[in-house]
């Protein structure tokens, strides 16, 4: 069973979201809206295969990152979000809360043996 398959996203706490667009667009030319940016991308194994790999920054209070202490998160992509659950399971990886199917495909999330939160995410089809 294919585990991650890609980054699906980068998500961090900052104090100002504004600023930290604007500085990153000044410095690195990443052009974002309010909620982030996508940088897209195709599959080396299926260059057909559209995705992206999402850049957002959050508010400093947010609790999207709860229970994680850490101030990012990183989203991995994954091929099939159900089967690689009850394997994280069985090996007895700490699951956080519930999938979370929607338009955007479905959400699962982690914690590693240091207590960050990661988001895993199977892309719809």
């Amino acid at each position: 069973m294919k585990r991650v398959i890609g980054i699906g996203g980068i998500f961090f706490k900052c104090k100002d979201q504004e600023s930290m667009r604007d500085w990153y667009a000044k410095h690195l030319g990443i052009n974002s809206e309010a909620w982030g940016a996508t940088f897209p991308w195709r599959r080396a194994e299926n260059p057909e295969e559209e995705t992206y790999t999402a850049w957002s920054p959050f508010k400093e209070d947010t609790t999207y990152l709860n229970p994680s202490q850490h101030d990012f998160m990183v989203n991995y992509q994954v091929d099939d979000l159900h089967a690689l659950f009850e394997q994280l399971k069985n090996e007895g990886v700490t699951i956080v809360g519930e999938i979370d199917e929607s338009e955007f495909g479905k959400f699962g999330w982690i914690l590693d043996p240091e207590g960050r939160k990661i988001e895993l995410w199977e892309p719809p089809k």
